[in-house]
């Protein structure tokens, strides 16, 4: 029976062998033989077409030079927003072309270590450099690291290729690159490369960045001229640098981001020394220095310099350096010149002592993102730096909007009342026991205050428990969604306004926008990056007429309808009976008034129907404390900032009726293009056109003066739990001093 039984088992197996083996082996024999056969032929298919394509272009290789460039360039025309001249794009006044040996070794290596290490040895195209990139793209997920060598590069900036690059066209790039450095030196290229790359602030090539950046150091005087050029003098941070900003000249911008600057140049400064370009002696030495301290851009050919810089970067960003400066291009922006000006008066009448405080203010079109106007700083030829969008200072209480739009989500009411008293919180981790102190102005307190008459009278005891009991990580993200592109801090005193890092006047201004459009963030196609405000309306072709792009609005909801309009409503209160009052003018306004520690900065923020405008006072170059500025008395939120919004606001007024009225008598129902105009005072909530009382700007918080009208009695609704530990401080101001924040 065993030998009869392991007999059929093994006739099954040799059964089950002979229905198998024609069924699975013999196709997968077949196919794999068709594949080795196929591989090569696709293979050298593939090889062929590259090689073809090479071959091709290299009878067609264009006139690279960047001589070439200036004969073939024609400039950019930039208008405002109802197509008036507002300047011009000239990037051949603000290049100078040099020889390989006047750049600085230093210049050269930092270069070639951080972009194409291999640059002496390839051919111009590096297919190790390009497995490596696609290794790391893929391993991250998504494009991380470039494969173009530096020839590559040059070649797509002479091409003016920026975006939609399809294959064929970097395949075309690569064979010109090849091709290039069969008919360039290595030098010749690398000089080429470096005269026609953008460094940001204005500065064109090598030598133009050179003398903006460092220009003005004392270890380069008199350099700039053709005797003495800028570039042979870089030393290895200064070369790290320029080298850093060529990879994102927006975000590693050494003014408007010194850390991410620092910390990309330190990684070249490290490729160098890995590469042995310098020494281990030179890299501590050079991660050591500091940045520049006086960058100075060119002079521009504008009416609005300040905002002319911005919107220019804005033009590189979407459209390539090359096409936004010498690609003919007529720009039509969101700018409208009538605000400018009228922007401009305001702050002139308020802001009379040269030698005083100075101003930025953004104005931001509530319904499409578009920058209205915008004020930088007194003179541009004089500082050039940017206050609206490059300088970030503390916010003081205008903070507190984000907060109260935190609590109310988090399910505090406007009638919930806390305590109004001088309060000490703990700091968790500190191991000397540290204490986070809160004062009011003035140590004045009223003893207990609901939610939203604490946000009338900015009371900074109210908001620093509130804060925490909402949590600060939950503000600061908040604060992130409706417009803040900087990183917001989550310290206890970024209760009271007081972060590590400051914001930009734009990204505020952006910020209450998105509660003046019913809680939605509102950016556009040709926006700033990261969903920021719209400076560009549409671009053309200077001579064809032929429209290359126009602004799209994109909006995403970040808080909802009902809660916009609660805050919004608490801030009309501000103006109509709290430390805003200055700034009421007759029509619907809603904001906040900001005053820092030591009246080092002022603000007020706010709103009409059609317009957000916020506004900045202190001094340019430090934080200086502004105790007698204002008539003998300490220049408030409530001061200045309130006045200068209430003067531009009467201002804008009086145009739009004039435009509406001019449009009417002409009968062309709107066809010049310049928007209708609506009813100031019929935005979102009531009109707010009462006195308000002798002054809110005093009371607790030194707004603009004066006694504030007397706080409505809170309703007798429980006491909020205590406020969960607060988070360490670290940085600004809002502990255990007096802190102002009207």
């Amino acid at each position: 029976m065993t030998e009869d039984h392991d007999d059929i088992t093994n006739a099954g197996e040799d059964a089950a062998l002979e229905v198998r083996t024609p069924r699975v082996r013999k196709p997968r024999m077949k196919r794999l033989r068709i594949l080795l056969i196929a591989l090569p032929l696709v293979a050298l298919a593939i090889v062929s077409t590259v090689f073809g394509m090479m071959m091709a272009v290299a009878s067609e290789l264009p006139n690279l030079q960047s001589e070439n460039g200036f004969k073939t360039a024609r400039n950019s025309v930039l208008l405002d927003a109802l197509g008036r001249p507002l300047g011009i794009l000239k990037s051949s006044r603000n290049r100078v072309l040099i020889p390989y040996s006047d750049i600085s070794p230093f210049m050269r290596n930092a270069v070639i270590s951080i972009e194409d290490q291999r640059f002496y040895e390839n051919n111009g195209v590096d297919p190790r450099g390009i497995m490596r990139a696609f290794v790391q793209d893929t391993l991250a997920g998504g494009a991380r690291q470039g494969g173009s060598t530096i020839t590559q590069q040059f070649v797509k900036n002479a091409l003016g290729a920026q975006d939609q690059r399809t294959v064929t066209q970097k395949l075309r790039e690569s064979a010109l690159a090849y091709h290039l450095t069969r008919k360039w030196s290595k030098e010749k290229i690398l000089s080429e490369y470096l005269n026609s790359i953008y460094f940001g602030n204005g500065a064109y090539g090598i030598e133009s960045a050179a003398r903006v950046y460092f220009g003005r150091d004392a270890n380069h005087l008199g350099c700039g001229v053709k005797e003495k050029p800028c570039a042979a003098e870089l030393t290895a941070p200064e070369a790290a640098l320029l080298t850093a900003v060529i990879a994102n000249p927006t975000a590693f911008d050494p003014v408007a981001h010194p850390e991410a600057a620092v910390t990309r140049r330190n990684i070249v400064l490290g490729k160098m020394r890995d590469q042995g370009r310098i020494s281990a002696t030179e890299y501590e030495q050079a991660v050591a220095e500091g940045l520049p301290a006086l960058v100075v851009p060119p002079s521009v050919d504008t009416k609005a310099p300040y905002f002319t810089t911005w919107v220019s970067q804005q033009l590189v960003e979407h459209f390539g350096v090359r096409r936004a400066f010498e690609g003919g291009l007529r720009v039509r922006t969101t700018l409208d010149l009538d605000f400018q000006q009228a922007a401009q008066q305001a702050i002139d009448q308020n802001l009379q002592d040269p030698n005083g405080p100075s101003a930025a203010l953004v104005v931001i079109d509530n319904k499409t993102g578009e920058v209205k106007a915008m004020i930088g700083g007194r003179d541009y030829q004089e500082r050039p730096f940017n206050l609206a969008t490059q300088g970030q200072r503390q916010p003081g209480s205008t903070v507190k909007p984000f907060i109260l739009a935190a609590a109310l989500r988090k399910g505090y009411g406007l009638g919930s009342v806390w305590e109004s008293r001088k309060r000490v919180f703990d700091v968790p981790g500190a191991t000397d026991g540290e204490k986070f102190v809160v004062n009011n102005f003035d140590n004045s307190y009223a003893g207990s205050r609901d939610l939203g008459s604490a946000l009338t009278y900015s009371d900074n005891a109210v908001f620093a428990a509130v804060g925490l009991a909402t949590g600060t990580k939950r503000i600061s993200k908040l604060i992130s969604g409706m417009g803040v592109r900087s990183p917001v801090s989550t310290n206890p005193a970024m209760t009271l306004g007081a972060f590590k890092q400051g914001v930009s006047v734009l990204d505020w201004a952006h910020s209450y926008q998105s509660f003046a459009a019913g809680g939605k963030r509102v950016s556009g196609t040709l926006g700033a990056p990261n969903r920021g405000p719209v400076g560009i309306h549409d671009v053309r072709d200077v001579s064809t007429d032929e429209l290359v792009a126009r602004n799209h609005v994109r909006s995403k909801r970040v808080i909802s309808p009902a809660l916009a309009q609660a805050v919004t409503q608490q801030m009309q209160s501000v103006v109509s009976g709290g430390t805003g009052h200055l700034a009421q003018y007759g029509g619907f306004a809603a904001g906040k008034t900001g005053t820092t520690e030591n009246f080092g900065d002022a603000w007020f923020a706010g709103f009409t129907d059609r317009y957000t405008i916020a506004i900045w006072v202190g001094y340019a170059d430090r934080t200086q404390p502004m105790k007698t500025e204002y008539d003998g008395s300490p220049v408030a939120g409530g001061t200045f900032p309130a006045q200068i919004w209430h003067d531009f606001v009467i201002q804008i007024q009086a145009l739009l009726l004039q435009r509406q009225a001019d449009k009417a008598a002409k009968g062309t129902n709107g066809a010049s293009g310049i928007p209708p105009l609506s009813t100031l005072g019929s935005g979102g909530g009531t009109s707010d056109t009462g006195s308000g009382g002798a002054g809110g700007g005093g009371g607790t918080t030194g707004g603009g003066g004066g006694s504030p009208t007397p706080a409505p009695a809170p309703s007798p609704t429980p006491t909020p739990a205590p406020a969960p530990t607060p988070q360490a401080p670290s940085g600004g101001s809002g502990g255990g001093t007096q802190a102002p924040s009207g």
